[in-house]
């Protein structure tokens, strides 16, 4: 049987085939006088093996590592660090005076609270204590979170250029405001590979809080691979019976079909990529392979009914309950135990611009406990040590009052100035504050901490300098910290 390819090229007329052939021979000449490290990756970036899901283009890393993994708790909407984690007693003896304008310095405000004609101040309605031998100040919101204390390293110092929630979160993911670059786990996918064959090498678990279960939407392309090969975007897992879409067989195919029909398709792409060399053919091939594979593996995983009745009592009673940031943790740790190298979770409803005291405090309840679980259930079973977990948002919360302040309620706007995260295991210091804000709580006073400077940090402590992670496209190389990032030392164990 004739190659249907080489058939439909015999058809080629002679005009098209004489142009097919001039640029064949023109991109070849090319090549020859630029380089091959002008048409995609150069020579520095090891050149991308494309296919192996399990292959990254880092032939080394650049440093030893301390993480293997990453279990990323992004809380989406800002969280104020006035109420969990930033101590500020000046804000609740000034209560209702006005901002100083010395203090605000004329910073730009968003579209929500420019048009007040006050900015009353207004500390935590919520009490705050020191926790561990560290002595880390948090609040009376987080009774869990306040038992690990001296397992986490408190960042006070954050900050960002961005004050909207979709150009903020993007930043904190893709390391640019505008859409299109890829998420840290594509990064992370394209440069170390995945350790497990049958399970993609960035997971992703979305939940909805109860502060303000309707706020802000994510977009998948905050998970997705931009301009890197599909290989490396982000797969979400969903609650329900189809916890991947698409992933099951239709009704009456046998596991042999399948087979079959993978092997076909991919013998067609093969044969499409001999003639055309686009690697996204092999990408697909790869992506079809893996789907076949995560059949068996995801349903295994999605299946937390044999984990003992001290763990689902240790992350609460929300971890029955699919869906919930409480489960999710739980299936982070199992994507963990099976060496997912990047699962990101998202946790929605954190913007509270009024009725403050009533959201914040529900939202904390979604958290405070899964995530202090995570945490020692990780320790408890010796993966801490190589597990990096980032908890935290993507900017922070006004000192004063959005709308109007009574003796029980207050709202705060967003602010990128300075806001708090946490991190813990994974090489950085366990009970260690790092960073200062004034005693309004507006600016920072010690050792800022830019979001590139985070994610220089990230990728260090996975064995990798952030400046040589790079991807050739439309004639720059890209990275993930752009031009920008510091490594923060201080924050090092």
């Amino acid at each position: 049987m004739k190659n249907p390819l080489q058939t439909r090229t015999y058809l080629l007329n002679r005009r098209a085939f004489l142009a097919k052939s001039s640029i064949g021979i023109g991109t070849a000449a090319l090549s020859g006088l630029l380089g091959t490290s002008f048409f995609g990756c150069s020579p520095d970036s090891g050149g991308e093996i494309l296919g192996q899901q399990s292959g990254g283009v880092l032939p080394n890393l650049h440093f030893a590592p301390k993480a293997k993994r990453v279990i990323y708790l992004f809380q989406s909407g800002g969280p104020s660090q006035l109420e969990l984690y930033d101590y500020k007693p000046l804000l609740n003896k000034m209560r209702g005076e006005e901002l100083p304008e010395s203090v605000r310095d004329g910073q730009r405000l968003t579209g929500m609270t420019s048009g007040q004609d006050s900015f009353p101040l207004v500390g935590s309605h919520y009490g705050f204590a020191r926790y561990g031998q560290s002595g880390t100040w948090i609040s009376d919101l987080l009774p869990h979170t306040a038992k690990i204390a001296d397992d986490i390293c408190v960042i006070k110092s954050m900050y960002t250029e961005a004050i909207n929630h979709d150009p903020a979160v993007t930043f904190f993911q893709t390391g640019s405001q505008q859409p299109g670059r890829p998420a840290i786990g594509s990064w992370l996918s394209y440069g170390l590979g995945s350790e497990n064959d049958n399970l993609p090498g960035f997971c992703v678990l979305l939940s909805r809080g109860t502060g303000r279960p309707f706020g802000q939407p994510l977009y998948s392309r905050l998970w997705g691979n931009g301009f890197l090969h599909s290989l490396h975007q982000g797969v979400q897992f969903r609650s329900g019976k189809d916890p991947v879409l698409f992933l099951n067989d239709p009704e009456g195919m046998s596991k042999a079909s399948r087979r079959k029909m993978l092997d076909q398709v991919a013998h067609l792409n093969q044969l499409q990529f001999d003639e055309l060399g686009d690697p996204e053919i092999q990408s697909r091939i790869s992506q079809y392979e893996m789907a076949y594979k995560m059949q068996t593996s995801v349903p295994d995983l999605m299946d937390v009914s044999k984990e003992p009745d001290h763990i689902y009592k240790m992350y609460g009673p929300d971890s029955t309950v699919p869906g919930t940031f409480a489960a999710n943790c739980l299936l982070a740790r199992r994507l963990a135990e099976k060496d997912v190298r990047f699962v990101q979770l998202y946790h929605m409803g954190w913007d509270q611009h009024d009725n403050l005291p009533t959201q914040v405090k529900n939202q904390a309840q979604d958290v405070d406990q899964a995530s202090a679980a995570l945490i020692m259930d990780l320790k408890q079973r010796g993966m801490l040590e190589d597990t990096l977990v980032i908890w935290g948002g993507e900017f922070g919360r006004t000192n004063y009052s959005q709308g109007t302040l009574t003796d029980n309620n207050y709202g705060r706007d967003h602010h990128p100035r300075c806001f708090t995260i946490w991190m813990a295991g994974g090489g950085v210091k366990p009970g260690f504050s790092y960073g200062a804000t004034d005693d309004f709580g507006y600016n920072i006073v010690e050792n800022p901490v830019h979001v590139h400077d985070f994610q220089a940090t990230l990728l260090h402590l996975l064995g990798i300098n952030h400046e040589q992670l790079t991807y050739k496209y439309q004639g720059r190389r890209f990275r993930l910290t752009d031009v920008h990032g510091e490594i923060v030392r201080d924050i090092l164990a």
